[in-house]
């Protein structure tokens, strides 16, 4: 469904490339998980795909086309985004928010979904914020707000959904729902591609794992394969261990205590 192929980007005046050369699919019926620290590029694939940064070289496609040569609207038609950070200019009930996910959908003069638009309704009560729909946008707590942005990536429909951080600022209960519900929208047919730092949460979830580091691709493959201590410390430069999930055995990551030199973060 999305391919990224040999993909390059560089930003302006940057030494190195933000994303070197790297590959990777997400197919329908499955959840792809990008996974990697803090700036080995995660969400500048994001921003390539909404085509906000040109690329380099290399090229992504949309079952086989090439994205560059795709209309927005189609593109928005089939992929709906989530991306990082979003703010609105000014205020909106929760429902007008939620029902703006149909636009591609619709021709330029086509009127506003109604209160009782399915499309509209079923994205909130899946969101879990059908109690929220009177609400302004103004009005709502951060882990909230995240729902809401879903909220209108699920109204927008389409073949596939690319969420970038998806559970920032959720609790507990909201990630795990969040999460069972990407991995039933992937049962149902859907390309799911996340970004994110959960990685037990992934490894639970994701079908395939890519684990960039300073934007190469460090490891690829299920999340037994990715999730491997001798992989995850050299990346994340950190000792840990990998242990198992007693709930259903995936793997799980065990960041240790650092006795070694001391960290620039700690306090003396």
């Amino acid at each position: 469904m999305i391919d990224f192929d040999r993909v390059v980007i560089r930003y302006p005046r940057a030494s190195a490339a933000a994303i070197d050369t790297v590959t990777l699919a997400a197919p329908r019926g499955a959840v792809t998980a990008v996974v990697g620290p803090n700036g080995s590029g995660k969400s500048t694939l994001v921003r390539a795909l909404l085509r906000l940064l040109p690329l380099s070289s290399g090229r992504i496609a949309i079952d086989g086309a090439d994205l560059a040569q795709l209309e927005r609207r189609t593109v928005a038609q089939r992929i709906a985004v989530v991306a990082q950070r979003e703010s609105l200019v000014f205020p909106l009930p929760v429902w007008e928010y939620v029902a703006l996910g149909r636009h591609p959908h619709e021709g330029p003069w086509a009127a506003a979904p109604s209160r009782t638009d399915a499309t509209v309704a079923s994205a909130l009560d899946r969101a879990e914020i059908g109690a929220l729909a009177h609400r302004s946008t103004d009005e709502l707590s951060g882990g909230e707000w995240q729902r809401v942005r879903i909220a209108r990536a699920l109204a927008q429909g389409g073949e596939a959904l690319v969420l970038d951080e998806p559970t920032t600022f959720l609790d507990i209960a909201h990630e795990m729902a969040m999460f069972e519900l990407l991995a039933r929208l992937a049962h149902e047919g859907m390309a799911v591609l996340l970004v994110s730092h959960q990685l037990n949460l992934v490894a639970r979830f994701a079908d395939t794992m890519i684990l960039l580091h300073r934007g190469h691709v460090a490891a690829a493959g299920t999340p037994a394969d990715v999730m491997r201590a001798s992989v995850l410390e050299s990346v994340y430069e950190w000792p840990l261990v990998v242990t198992r999930d007693p709930a259903i055995g995936a793997p799980a990551l065990l960041p240790l205590r650092n006795r070694g030199p001391r960290s620039p973060f700690q306090t003396p």
